[in-house]
This record gives C-alpha cells, sequence and structure tokens, in this order.
C-alpha cells in the first residue's frame, strides 16, 4: 500500500492532482482542506496517502496533514459512507470545524455540506463522537498568485458545482465571495464562497 508521497506537483485542480515521484505521475485526490495548503504546480509537495482498492480501481486520496487522513478514515469507516463523501465533508468544512460540529452533535451544520443528509449526518456524530483525532492549534494557510477577477469568478462556480451545488446557488456564493475577497486570488475566494453557502 502507498501511504506517503513526495514528488513534484504536475497538475493540480480542485480535489484532483497529479504528483511526480522519480517520472511516474500519482493521480490524487484531494479535499478542500488539502488543496488550499499546497503551493501551485511546479513546485514540491509531500502527502499522506490513504490507498482505496476496488475490484476495478486503485485509488490514491492524499492529505496535506495526518489530520485530515485520520478524520477521512474514520469518516469513511462509518456505513454508507464511501471516500466521495468522505472527500466531500472535508471539502466543506475545516478539520478543526468538523471536530467541533460532531463533538457538539451539530446536525444542522454536518447537513450545510453538499451529499450529507440528516441521517448521515446523525450516522456520522453516533459513530465518530468517541472516535475523534485530537485538532491541532492552529490552521494551513492558502496560497497561490492572483488571477484576473472573471477568471477566478468562473473557476470558483465551476469548483462549487463539482463539490455539489447547483449553479444558481454556485454563482450567488462565487459573486459575494469576491465582493467580500475583491483582491483574493482563486484559493481565497472559493474559500469564501464557501464560508457564504455554510451560513
Amino acid at each position: 500500500m502507498i501511504a506517503h508521497l513526495s514528488g513534484t506537483l504536475l497538475d493540480k485542480r480542485v480535489q484532483r492532482l497529479i504528483v511526480d515521484v522519480h517520472g511516474v505521475g500519482y493521480e490524487v485526490h484531494v479535499p478542500l482542506s488539502t488543496f488550499y495548503g499546497i503551493g501551485d504546480a511546479g513546485g514540491a509537495v509531500s502527502l499522506h496517502i490513504h490507498t482505496h482498492v476496488r475490484e476495478d480501481a486503485l485509488l490514491l486520496y492524499g492529505f496535506a496533514t495526518p489530520l485530515e487522513q485520520q478524520l477521512f478514515e474514520r469518516l469513511i469507516s462509518v456505513s454508507g459512507i464511501g471516500p466521495k463523501v468522505g472527500l466531500a465533508v472535508l471539502s466543506g468544512i475545516e478539520p478543526s470545524d468538523l471536530i467541533r460540529a460532531i463533538e457538539r452533535e451539530d446536525i444542522a451544520r454536518m447537513t450545510s455540506i453538499p451529499g450529507v443528509g440528516k441521517k448521515t449526518a446523525e450516522r456520522i456524530v453516533l459513530e465518530l463522537k468517541d472516535r475523534l483525532p485530537r485538532a491541532p492549534i492552529g490552521a494551513a494557510a492558502g496560497g497561490g498568485g492572483p488571477v484576473e477577477p472573471p477568471a477566478i469568478k468562473d473557476d470558483v462556480i465551476s469548483a462549487l458545482i463539482n463539490l455539489g451545488y447547483h449553479r444558481p446557488l454556485a454563482e450567488k456564493a462565487a459573486e459575494s465571495a469576491i465582493k467580500g475577497t475583491p483582491d483574493g486570488d482563486f484559493e481565497q475566494t472559493l474559500k469564501q464562497a464557501l464560508r457564504e453557502l455554510a451560513r
């Protein structure tokens, strides 16, 4: 099993990276929490890896921190939750906020994440409340250079649609985020849009 990858980031897209390790390109699926924290394509990258084996595929899920990986592995241990929903959960809420929401049994906060209904949220709380990893103090920071606003808006809308939000909602959140962070890059604007949607 692959447990860790260090190499060069060849391609960076929302929830999908290509990492070159000595000439071999690995496709790695990542949550937005990890996507925010890594650098731009061409730079060095180091990821904690969860290898998911299916009958028809071997999939790699990458995480910037051990906490993200631990939360993902606990999420997919919950009945009815697969890697796709696990990534959606970590993409819709910061790891430390997820831990707090589970500890407080905050079903409303959990169900604000696309793909998480009330029954799924209740299962997560019930099965994970006593099995949560400890969140470290401090959070990962975003990065990346500035992009022209029209390109940012289109990219943010596309990213939100990929995460399961309907286009009208995605467009409204993207517009509000750009107004709130007019000088922000793509990652900062996407983060702000997700905050808008969580209200």
